[in-house]
């Protein structure tokens, strides 16, 4: 939910070598359908590391790998809408043939060589339509890539178009006047999640081997969540948002990555990670220790639930029961898993990410509320926004900053504790896709569109890494639901690698398939 990423040209190109430990084994399933012929389901069938130590051993063509996904994509994106502003498949294929004439002559530019890539369409990317899924921007073509598009593009990814969003990425369901509503990768009829939700699905339906994303409100966690797959909404500094008019202000959204595999999430970020002058502050560790081997023994490790904080937050049925179920993942990999709870309430947290939203999605989009002919093209959602801004007092603001300092300190007192926190991606199911959003929770109003999402927004107020991985099923519908691993400030890799613990104690994720890659 409102994960907009600044925007502006990048001087940056770096080349980037995944290590050999990076690479595992190819998922043990063909995927029926996809692609053309054998060699295209076995391409949609491989994980990301796989596919590029495939590609860098050239026991397959980046012509080869386009071609099927292109093909993938024709069969299914005409009915779940997660792809928008595609590329014409000839421009593709000539770019993946450049790839392999590179690959012949030994210039590989990095782990996403010939990697088909829709970007998020509220990144600026050159040269293809970015509209934020604004009719106002509708016919806007950057002419530059925001740093973490360049970053991707100089590590040899090939982009077909844009991943589809919510107007300026605002609500966690993914629907626009410009591009239309994207669906759920196991249930059309439902919400694909959001913001990152056309990212999500075309993950899940093997449209694309990777994903990237924004998060602000629950965007990296909240689609993964929904389509079984994971996402990584990293500490804040992890991947610069650069260039930005706002470098000291703006420290709530940031962009990360999504992936079938944690160890595909790791590979994205080592490429989008990484320190930049005009980001004060980015982190300076170097990015490429995210593509090695992610196997760590977490005996002995605990694990703090936090749930639905203490009754706290409405949840659909189902839900939590889903969620409880899956810690015994952690169990099978010897961690102790304990009630966890924390100093401040639930309502003290919301009314200071409440306020803190409006400081900075209002100061975003203010231009446009002041021009009325942009104003009419506005969403209400965004107008909420824009005029709760427009309340707002210095008090207030300051206030509120005051609050999540207590937010933060709240959270490093439970890490004292424990070595990582947990609760649930999303406080319901997917529900209708013809639905903005949920007007109540188990019979409790929702009083914003985004406050069904409360459970996510600790997180970002803490500033702390947040992997989204799928719990499992459940609801009248039996759809998705994930939980979200929360660890210490600046421990992304320790939370990648509790994750890709927990992947392999729950080998049911990635031989779940959608329906729609089964037929």
């Amino acid at each position: 939910m409102d994960d907009r990423e600044n925007t502006g040209p990048s001087l940056t190109r770096r080349t980037f070598m995944a290590t050999p430990a990076a690479f595992a084994a190819t998922e043990a399933f063909a995927v029926p359908g996809a692609g053309k012929g054998t060699k295209g389901s076995e391409i949609m069938a491989m994980g990301a590391t796989d596919l590029a130590a495939a590609l860098r051993r050239r026991d397959l063509s980046s012509r080869e790998v386009m071609a099927a996904h292109i093909a993938q994509t024709d069969r299914l994106n005409p009915r779940f809408n997660a792809i928008v502003s595609r590329v014409a498949p000839e421009q593709l294929l000539k770019a993946a043939a450049a790839c392999d004439e590179d690959a012949a002559a030994g210039r590989f530019h990095g782990p996403l060589h010939g990697f088909p890539h829709a970007v998020k369409d509220t990144a600026p990317t050159k040269g293809i339509r970015t509209t934020q899924g604004s009719p106002i921007l509708r016919d806007n073509i950057p002419t530059a890539d925001s740093l973490v598009v360049s970053r991707m593009r100089g590590a040899g990814a090939i982009f077909v178009g844009k991943s589809n969003v919510p107007e300026f990425a605002l609500g966690s369901h993914s629907f626009n006047t410009v591009f239309g509503v994207t669906r759920n990768a196991w249930d059309p009829a439902v919400s694909a999640g959001g913001s990152t939700g056309g990212g999500a699905v075309a993950l899940a339906l093997r449209m694309v081997p990777l994903a990237d994303g924004s998060d602000f409100g629950g965007s990296l966690r909240n689609p993964p969540g929904w389509n079984n797959v994971f996402g990584l909404r990293p500490s804040f500094g992890r991947v610069p948002s650069v260039p930005s008019s706002d470098v000291f202000g703006q420290t709530f959204a940031t962009s990360g990555a999504l992936g079938r595999h944690v160890r595909d999430v790791a590979l994205l970020l080592s490429v989008q990670a990484g320190s930049d002058p005009r980001a004060p502050f980015s982190l300076p560790d170097d990015p490429t220790r995210f593509a090695g081997s992610l196997d760590r023994d977490f005996k002995g490790g605990r694990i703090g639930w936090l749930g639905d904080l203490q009754g706290a937050l409405a949840t659909e049925q189902g839900v939590m029961e889903t969620c409880t179920k899956a810690l015994s993942a952690f169990r099978n990999i010897g961690m102790a898993v304990e009630e966890a709870k924390l100093s401040l309430t639930a309502e003290e947290m919301w009314r200071t990410a409440r306020t803190l939203r409006f400081w900075s999605v209002g100061a975003d989009l203010i231009g446009f509320y002041d021009d009325p002919a942009k104003r009419a093209l506005l969403k209400p959602e965004a107008i909420y926004e824009i005029e709760g801004y427009l309340k707002l007092t210095g008090r207030q603001v300051a206030e509120a900053s005051e609050g999540r300092t207590r937010i933060y300190q709240a959270f490093r007192q439970l890490f004292e504790r424990y070595d990582f926190v947990v609760l649930p991606s999303a406080q319901v199911f997917p529900f209708d896709a013809s639905l903005r959003w949920p007007r109540e929770i188990a019979g409790k109003p929702m009083d914003s569109y985004h406050r069904w999402m409360e459970v996510t927004m600790p997180a970002t107020m803490a500033g702390l890494p947040a992997l989204a991985v799928p719990a499992g099923f459940g609801g009248a519908r039996k759809l998705p639901i994930g939980l979200q691993i929360l660890g210490p400030n600046h421990a992304d890799l320790a939370v990648l690698q509790v994750g890709h613990a927990y992947e392999q104690a729950w080998p049911w994720i990635a031989k779940a398939l959608p329906d729609a890659l089964k037929a």
